[in-house]
């Protein structure tokens, strides 16, 4: 199947052409051609399966034909037409075609970038990112541009609708992006405030890791008998990562060990997640220290500051990357061979998500969880979401002292480079571990990270 048997514009063809793509993936294929005939959609579709363009490629398709069509003068044009007959302009509330909504910033400016490449030949067809962090004056000047497409996260949206700078009475097209992710930072009352301001005629499309529980339960309330499309599911095992555990007796085995791991020859870049803001911040800093050119991103950073950080992974400036969840999510870097979990996420999902920032394009990756023995469990839940078995790894000189209570599998320590086969023959000489124990009353020894800043479970000011 090719992009024109999907009966996209020519204009959105030559673009995809020019832009290096070849052929759709699986959830383009069937939700390109339900969203050009107006279907209300339900997607279940994993980060990199191109689901960006599986509804923005339709939605552009049906914005450039009715521009061609013949519009009237939208409201930057009529201010335009004030400032030529000398009378001073008001200004308007933008009345955007298209709205998506993103859990974050980062995935926002994707999307964003995203359709500006779809858009090279359609250059009057606008999308803007509205997003907390970005200075007022400036979004401002977006708004006053009446973009057809508006990008944003929940919180800074509100503020322009409250404020009178946006009227949704001329939207056409909702799209609700990772929601789930929305609805496990706490956005709920936020997308139930901001879905009541659009009219009742729109197209709605909801894309989502599951279409279960709270998510599925929003997604009947806000669509109108939608086609229900599920692909591969968060679950999958990514058989192009190497998955490993290594289990660990306290802080300072965990760091010594991080250290020894970071200087692989084999890593290019890598990404450490952490569950707090404080540890990305600190561990950053003793990555650098150390030797390492390091940089943390979280939701307490301005949006300037995370832009830079990003500009510089992507540059290769920045060699690891210390990150909350908040970056677990619409960061492609495709020369990340490396992820590690420096604390294991609270939710199988995001574990997920998080390796899956290795391995993109068809390359391979190497995930690796440093766990404490009282975690055992925590490994299992992750074993049992993504139906396969998480081998654990010893490497000569970082043993844990104490034996791991919930050891699945070993794998020999080393060798591993981004070009092995997944599924090569099992190395000789492998460790394995004895019965496993009971874990420890006191832990194991590690007191954890400071609980304080989490991102994820509830919304911070960060990515308003």
């Amino acid at each position: 199947m090719t992009f024109e048997s999907l009966g996209l514009h020519a204009s959105l063809i030559s673009a995809l052409t020019e832009s290096g793509y070849t052929a759709p993936t699986a959830v383009q294929k069937q939700s390109i051609p339900a969203a050009i005939e107006g279907r209300d959609l339900l997607v279940s579709s994993q980060t990199g399966s191109g689901k960006t363009a599986a509804f923005m490629l339709p939605s552009l398709h049906k914005l450039v034909s009715a521009e061609q069509g013949g519009a009237g003068k939208t409201p930057n044009q009529e201010m335009q037409a004030a400032r030529a007959r000398g009378e001073r302009p008001r200004f308007k509330a933008a009345t955007p075609k298209m709205l998506v909504l993103t859990p974050t910033r980062e995935l926002a400016l994707q999307v964003t970038t995203a359709t500006d490449k779809y858009c090279l030949g359609n250059r009057r067809i606008k999308a803007v990112s509205i997003l907390g962090g970005m200075p007022y004056p400036k979004q401002m000047q977006l708004l006053a541009k009446n973009p057809e497409i508006l990008v944003a996260t929940p919180g800074r949206l509100i503020d322009h609708m409250d404020s009178g700078k946006i009227d949704f009475s001329q939207l056409e097209i909702l799209v609700l992006d990772e929601a789930d992710r929305m609805l496990d930072m706490g956005f709920i009352d936020d997308i139930e405030k901001i879905v009541a301001s659009t009219p009742e005629g729109r197209q709605t499309m909801l894309f989502s890791a599951t279409l279960d529980g709270v998510v599925g339960n929003m997604a009947r309330r806000i669509t109108k008998n939608p086609m229900i499309i599920q692909i591969a599911g968060s679950s999958s095992k990514h058989e192009n990562i190497v998955q490993r555990v290594h289990f660990v007796d306290d802080l300072s085995h965990k760091n010594r060990l991080l250290d020894h791991l970071l200087r692989d020859e084999s890593l290019d870049q890598a990404v450490v997640f952490t569950a707090t803001k404080r540890d990305a911040d600190t561990i950053a800093d003793r990555l650098n220290i150390a030797g390492f050119s390091a940089a943390a991103l979280h939701g307490d950073m301005h949006q300037g500051a995370r832009n830079r950080t990003l500009d510089g992974m992507r540059r290769g400036q920045v060699k690891v990357l210390v990150a909350t969840d908040v970056a677990a999510r619409g960061i492609d870097v495709p020369s990340i061979t490396h992820v590690f979990n420096y604390d294991l996420p609270k939710f199988p999902e995001d574990y997920v998500h998080r390796i899956g920032r290795t391995g993109r394009a068809g390359r391979n990756g190497l995930a690796i969880s440093l766990v404490n023995h009282a975690e055992g469990m925590n490994v299992k839940r992750i074993e049992r979401f993504t139906k396969q078995l998480i081998p654990v790894n010893v490497i000569e000189g970082f043993e844990p002292k104490k034996t791991a209570s919930a050891p699945r599998s070993s794998a020999r320590p080393g060798g591993w480079k981004p070009g092995d086969n997944r599924t090569a023959a099992k190395p000789t000489g492998q460790r394995t571990f004895s019965k496993p124990s009971a874990p420890r009353a006191d832990g194991g020894g590690y007191k954890g990270s400071n609980p304080r800043s989490t991102d994820g479970a509830r919304r911070s000011y960060g990515d308003r």
